[in-house]
């Protein structure tokens, strides 16, 4: 196969570290968050004037996050076993659904009925079910590298501004006259163009080079024998950690989905660019947080500077929910001082915990899997709670149930998180974790 001087030069620069570092966050950033374009924008709208009130709302997000939930689970075998070469076409053809399906949510007729409610709302299933795929493909091009937790704190980054950002993308749209059901879709089409070119930056950024290898241990794909053994090795200690992670997802879902009446709630102004300036600071605030695990070259190290963090960032969220009700905390010191607390072991997650655990044990596969556990069982404990909403959450004051929900999550996860550091630590003392093989000559 012969290759353009410009494959050639491209090539070249990619092995310079820093060019590489920046190429995989751009690449990664813009894609994931372009992604959200087609998922976020509808929760801006809050479809008035139907007669269904906000049961309307709740029973799209439930839509879509089922959609997404069954995603993951799908994910557990698809992601694992994807080949690195068919990433980038998957990439393209999963949201090109998702798009569809926003455009078949448009042009169903208004939900004058409940036969017509339903059919929308299986629309933004069809909407959720590709996007759910599109964190694990993205993340299979990151994974196994020196500056990892770097590249994927880019990554994670941009599901934190994202979400604002394509909210504000709604409400602007709206602003603008486009319909309440038009507008996903419409919004969708913004982000079609760059989408396609930050999936093909992510289709030219190399494998892990030998000394990532020796670094953070071989990344492949996995059997389904191998991924069962892998979880029975890990038993309590892994199903902590997955446990926590289910209900941090829940808080940033309901977090997430209903920002606009939680602001309401606490009796701040809303305005279209509020979304965005909160989660700009929560985003940034987390990102280098997290890209500092980086520092850390030794694996078990990083493991356990991430356990700490998240333990450290999940105190930080309670505080906020005790300053709140204490009237020590505006409504936007308190929204963003809880975001990053809450975001803080969510993205710890998704940036170092997995990658190093399978760093420090040289486990045979890859953080897809772990992370499509996670998700699976996060975003399921999600519809439940969306759910649950519907049923016994009446009434417009959105903070009886937001606030105790806050409570209880955030002590349950602190408390779960400690016991995950203490079974890891019992479990692997420093003469316990497997020595990096040297390079070879």
């Amino acid at each position: 196969m012969t290759h353009s001087a410009s494959e050639i030069t491209m090539t070249r620069l990619l092995r310079r570290p820093g060019i590489l570092a920046l190429w995989c966050v751009l690449a990664s950033f813009g894609t994931y968050a372009c992604m959200y374009g087609f998922r976020k924008p509808f929760t801006a709208a809050t479809f008035e004037g139907t007669g269904w009130g906000d049961a309307l709302k709740v029973w799209y997000v439930t839509a879509q996050v089922l959609g997404y939930t069954l995603s993951k689970f799908i994910g557990i075998k698809v992601v694992s076993e994807m080949p690195p070469e068919r990433r980038a076409r998957s990439l393209l053809a999963f949201i090109g659904v998702a798009h569809l399906a926003l455009l078949a949510f448009a042009l169903t007729p208004a939900p004058s009925s409940t036969p017509w409610v339903l059919l929308k709302a299986a629309c933004l299933f069809a909407n959720g079910l590709p996007l759910g795929m599109v964190f694990g493909l993205v993340l299979g091009f990151l994974e196994g590298r020196r500056m990892t937790e770097l590249f994927v704190a880019g990554l994670c980054t941009s599901f934190i501004l994202a979400s604002g950002v394509t909210k504000t993308a709604g409400a602007m749209l709206l602003g603008a006259g486009v319909a309440d059901h038009w507008m996903p879709f419409t919004a969708g089409l913004i982000f079609l163009l760059p989408l396609v070119g930050f999936v093909w930056m992510l289709a030219r950024i190399p494998p892990p080079d030998e000394t990532d290898v020796v670094a953070r241990s071989e990344r492949s794909t996995m059997t389904g024998a191998e991924r069962w053994a892998m979880f029975r090795r890990h038993g309590w200690s892994l199903g902590a950690i997955l446990f926590a992670y289910l209900l941090i997802t829940v808080l940033r879902g309901v977090r997430d989905d209903f920002a606009p009446e939680i602001w309401e709630a606490l009796g701040h102004k809303i305005d279209a660019t509020v979304f965005a300036r909160s989660e700009f600071v929560v985003g940034m605030v987390v990102l280098v947080v997290s890209a500092l695990v980086v520092l850390f070259r030794d694996n078990r190290r990083g493991f356990f500077c991430s356990l700490w963090m998240s333990t450290g960032g999940l105190a930080v969220a309670l505080a906020s929910v005790a300053a709140w009700q204490a009237d020590r905390l505006s409504p936007f010191a308190f929204m963003v001082v809880l975001g990053i607390g809450m975001y803080v072991p969510y993205v710890a997650v998704h940036t170092s915990l997995f990658e190093r655990l399978i760093a420090m044990t040289r486990e045979k596969g890859n953080i897809g899997y772990l992370m499509y556990l996670a998700d699976s069982a996060g975003y399921l404990g999600v519809c439940v709670l969306m759910f649950g909403k519907t049923a016994v959450a009446g009434g417009d004051d959105f903070l009886a149930f937001f606030l105790p929900l806050c409570w209880v999550i955030l002590a349950t996860t602190l408390v779960l998180f400690a016991i995950a550091l203490g079974l890891y630590r019992h479990r692997f003392p420093r003469a316990a974790v497997p020595k990096a093989a040297p390079l070879s000559p």
